[in-house]
């Protein structure tokens, strides 16, 4: 068993401007931002009136050290001074994905120390729910940078937790990108189940995630990965969802949930090729907020992730993960404020700045009714897509869902 906590009211928002110096290159997709967009949307839209920020304290060693190995932390402290060099090459340091950049170890300490401070916040029963769009860095691996991450704040965060008393943790990663750095940390451990929805691995890096992923050893069964074909919208993105997570997370009842929220699913981004919305990006994070609320007491630990639009995406979606974790929920047809659209252009000239919190998104989907279903629906686009996304979740429930104790064609799930 877990800790026994108190349940406390509201949620917890961990924020730095220090979170900004996280920054690769000019040119580099991961523009922190896109975080100082965010936090001023929340702000002039009234969903952070009232609450206090908490600012972390950057991670020490012995935090990092959970995840990373010694001499992967040292050539992050020093890679700085020694840009170029094959000994920083080979931790994964000092490529595109990953250019060296001053105070490399410094920043990436606050984003992992953010993501501990919402951990400690939830387990101190200070907040039921609490949130740090910094973190996220989900594809950092023990000895090397990945994907735009240096240092895996989740992983650290999640051991952690298990050092605390936890036993039963589920991490849902709705990043496009397969949550590998976290699966891979946790793979052969039952205490906690990854759960990954991401791009189909044969068609995006980094080119794992596929079905038959399922834990290793003691944790056969404690990783679950529902790969979705290019192009797979909002209807069919939740369909594979509720397919897939409800019952994974029903059967191993977690007492926190932990998820890694990265909006680079969005139609727009530059990086994917997945065809989701804001709108339903907003229908995933209330849904796991939900799962939270029914499985774990609530305990809900959010993070950001991916996400590459700049200004139309990543500070609505966001936004909207901000106000799902304090219980201020916005309507999405609410106006962008005036205020914001002008620090907008002032930070990004010419940028198309949209005009709700909407994109007229379809979030009603079929659910899942059993295999060899198919909707009524006369439109042979729509079929395929049904089709895709079952074949999907097929794959999954079939690799996965015995290990779990469950039935995989069982229509109920």
């Amino acid at each position: 068993m877990g800790p026994d906590l108190h349940q406390a009211a509201g949620g917890a928002v961990v924020w730095s401007d220090r979170y900004l110096e996280y920054s690769w290159t000019p040119e580099h997709p991961m523009n922190p931002v896109r975080l100082d967009l965010t936090m001023r949307l929340a702000s002039a839209l009234n969903v952070l009136e009232g609450v206090e920020l908490l600012d972390p304290d950057p991670a020490g060693d012995q935090d990092l050290l959970r995840i990373h190995s010694s001499a992967y932390v040292e050539m992050v402290k020093h890679a700085p001074a020694q840009p170029g060099s094959r000994a920083a090459a080979m931790f994964g340091l000092g490529n595109d994905d990953n250019p060296i950049f001053a105070r490399m170890h410094e920043a990436s300490s606050v984003i992992v120390g953010g993501t501990l401070r919402a951990a400690q916040e939830i387990a101190a029963g200070r907040a039921r729910r609490a949130v740090s769009i910094g973190g996220g860095m989900h594809h950092a691996m023990r000895n090397n940078a990945s994907g735009f991450c240096v240092y895996n704040d989740v992983a650290v965060a999640i051991t952690w937790l298990l050092e605390q008393g936890f036993d039963r943790i589920a991490y849902i990663d709705v990043d496009v990108h397969h949550g590998d750095g976290v699966q891979r940390a946790f793979e052969g451990d039952p205490r906690v189940l990854t759960i990954s929805i991401h791009q189909h691995p044969a068609t995006l890096w980094p080119g794992t995630g596929y079905p038959g992923e399922i834990g290793t050893g003691r944790g056969e069964g404690s990783v679950v990965n529902l790969a979705l074909q290019p192009g797979t919208t909002d209807r069919y993105w939740l369909r594979g969802f509720h397919a897939v997570v409800p019952g994974a997370i029903a059967a191993f009842r977690p007492q926190i949930v932990v998820s890694q929220c990265g909006v680079d699913s969005h139609r727009e981004d530059p990086l994917a090729d997945l065809a989701l919305t804001v709108d339903g990006q907003r229908a995933a994070f209330r849904a796991m907020r939900e799962l939270a609320d029914t499985y774990a007491e609530g305990r809900w630990l959010a993070v950001g992730g991916g996400g590459y639009g700049l200004v139309r995406v990543v500070p609505r979606s966001w936004t909207h993960l901000l106000a799902a974790a304090l219980d201020r929920d916005l309507d999405v047809n609410t106006p962008i404020p005036a205020e914001w659209r002008d620090h907008v252009l002032s930070r990004v000239p010419h940028a198309d700045v949209p005009e709700t919190m909407s994109d007229g998104g379809d979030v009603t989907f079929p659910r899942w009714d059993g295999p060899g279903g198919r909707p009524d629906s006369g439109v042979a686009q729509e079929d395929r897509d049904f089709h895709r996304v079952d074949t999907a979740v097929l794959a999954t429930r079939r690799a996965v869902f015995p290990l779990l104790g469950l039935d995989p064609d069982d229509r109920r799930d």
